[in-house]
């Protein structure tokens, strides 16, 4: 089985990933950020970096796909490939930092993964506000992530919405901006309740 998070920049995918995998004993699969060789010249130059980044990240997702695909295990996955294609590469593509060739060879590559690769069994959309999300990038001090701006985070927090408007999979949408999950243990109650009812039929 194959449960993906999904949000946006600092939502706390992370952390909830790490959370539920320990509590029901699901194996993990992380975002490749730490050792992403292009990461930090992504948010120097944006423009320059954007056909590198993202075609790292699809591949890295890609992998994480197949992987999961071959799996006995119920696999947790922070972030999943369709949100790279969705969410991030058509903001870089609206706002100019994808060229039309780039992006059009970006898409290439992607449809011919989706003929190998599915949905997840289900989806949770940590859904947050700018307000909150520029507040958690702030707590978690990453040096590269300070100087991500308001609009970009706009933008992606809209496609975030479009997207999730359309999603035909088995969807669980969580509001990040009220619940503590990591700091209020009956937060996290509500949340695995929840889990339960979508996968099992349970409350």
């Amino acid at each position: 089985m194959h449960i993906g998070i999904a949000g946006n920049i600092g939502c706390g995918k992370t952390t909830l990933t790490t959370m539920l995998s320990e509590h029901y004993g699901w194996t993990p699969k992380f975002e490749s950020v730490t050792y992403n060789p292009y990461l930090e010249d992504y948010y120097k130059d944006i423009p320059r970096w954007s056909f590198n980044l993202e075609v790292y990240f699809l591949t890295q997702r890609f992998k994480d796909v197949l992987e999961i695909a071959r799996s006995s295990d119920v696999i947790i996955q922070d972030r999943t490939l369709f949100e790279g294609v969705h969410i991030f590469v058509a903001n870089n593509y609206a706002m100019g930092n994808l060229t039309e060739r780039d992006y059009n060879t970006y898409m290439d590559l992607f449809s011919l993964m989706m003929s190998l690769v599915k949905e997840p069994d289900l989806l949770i959309y940590l859904r947050s506000s700018i307000p909150h999300l520029v507040s958690q990038i702030q707590k978690r001090g990453r040096d590269y992530e300070q100087s991500i701006s308001i609009e970009y985070l706009t933008g992606l927090n809209e496609r975030y919405e479009k997207w999730i408007s359309d999603y035909r999979g088995r969807l669980l949408i969580l509001d990040g901006d009220s619940l503590d999950f990591k700091n209020r243990p009956e937060d996290f109650s509500f949340i695995t309740d929840k889990i339960d009812a979508e996968l099992y039929g349970l409350f």
